[in-house]
């Protein structure tokens, strides 16, 4: 009889570690909006092969693309409320939760990667992260959405005033809707699930985008114009729920901490890497991509330029300042002449 009892002490001794580990184990929703193959997916995609080995496969990462767990503002609010795990979206987008936020979505405010890298691996970018911390999200690191660029329906955009009364697909946001309509177009906000419907309906006439994004969402079926107007800059933060985080013990942390800025590393690196052949395979695809002179881009410039002075007062000029600054370095130190060592 003992040895009976000891055995089934055992087994229940047994059970309750296999119970342990089973509920030490982790599992992380990670959801954004663009299909399979684009370049932040990719990076969705190493930070899920970076935890599940560092891990020893403790922490799994399910990856969900194509908006399948709903748009951007509905993660946001799983996030917040512990239902959803991770996501990544543009930064922009926190404006909603942040009123500094809005300073990503500004037109014209990057002219390279490089600067947009400055600012948003530095302490720029980590103090605007840290204002989420309230909101239930902790900021892990940035991806690159891209430089953004218009498409259309109805005709070639040549010069500024080709974008006259279009009706333009927006992110939903009070900035893009100001610069749109500083253009002389219409604005039209939509979550971007709905978008490819909107243009194949005709219910909008074209978008803007970066070329990454225009092709896995296969908008050129939809669209036949492109113009190369790089208007604005999208840096896509990586967030975590508050509530999740909460949860992991300092080991975890690092690990998730670490694969996020590891994977954002490889992300932009990619989507760069990409490019060109993305833009010929637009072009494979029937689309007409023209590039606006110089004159006409500074034009564009100019239309712009109270949207963001407007916004400028809203998120501080401080703020601007310091933003400035850093990419201000980035300026200076590509136009300083590297000195040879003599012999």
């Amino acid at each position: 009889m003992k040895r009976v009892f000891i055995k089934s002490v055992i087994a229940t001794l047994a059970l309750a570690a296999m119970g342990l580990t089973s509920a030490q184990d982790k599992t992380i929703k990670f959801a954004n909006q663009n299909s399979a193959g684009h370049p932040i997916v990719l990076g969705m995609e190493k930070f899920k092969e970076i935890v599940e080995k560092n891990s020893g496969g403790k922490i799994k990462v399910n990856v969900f693309p194509g908006g399948t767990l709903g748009s951007d503002q509905a993660n946001v609010s799983a996030i917040q409320g512990g239902t959803l795990e991770m996501a990544s979206m543009n930064s922009g987008i926190f404006a909603a939760q942040v009123k500094e936020f809005a300073i990503f979505d500004f037109p014209f405010m990057f002219a390279s990667g490089k600067e947009a890298d400055a600012a948003v691996d530095g302490a720029f970018g980590k103090k605007l992260h840290a204002k989420l911390e309230d909101k239930g999200i902790i900021g892990l690191a940035y991806y690159e959405l891209g430089f953004r660029n218009i498409t259309n329906s109805k005709r070639a955009i040549n010069k500024v005033e080709d974008l006259e009364g279009l009706k333009l697909r927006v992110i939903p946001n009070p900035i893009n809707v100001d610069w749109v309509k500083a253009l002389g177009a219409n604005p039209t906000p939509l979550p971007f699930p709905e978008l490819y419907a909107a243009l194949e309906q005709k219910a909008v006439d074209g978008q803007e985008n970066p070329v990454a994004t225009i092709n896995s969402a296969k908008l050129y079926e939809v669209q036949k114009h492109l113009a190369l107007t790089g208007h604005q800059y999208n840096p896509q933060s990586v967030i975590i729920s508050k509530k999740f985080w909460d949860k992991l013990s300092a080991a975890e942390k690092k690990i998730v901490g670490d694969a996020a800025i590891e994977s954002a590393k490889f992300q932009r690196e990619k989507a760069r890497a990409l490019e060109a052949s993305i833009l010929d395979n637009l072009k494979k695809n029937g689309m007409q991509v023209s590039q606006l002179p110089e004159a006409e881009m500074a034009k564009l410039r100019d239309k712009m330029r109270p949207v963001t002075a407007k916004y400028g007062v809203t998120v501080g000029q401080d703020l601007v300042k310091e933003l400035q600054a850093e990419i201000d370095k980035v300026r200076t130190a590509a136009a300083t002449p590297v000195k040879k060592s003599g012999k």
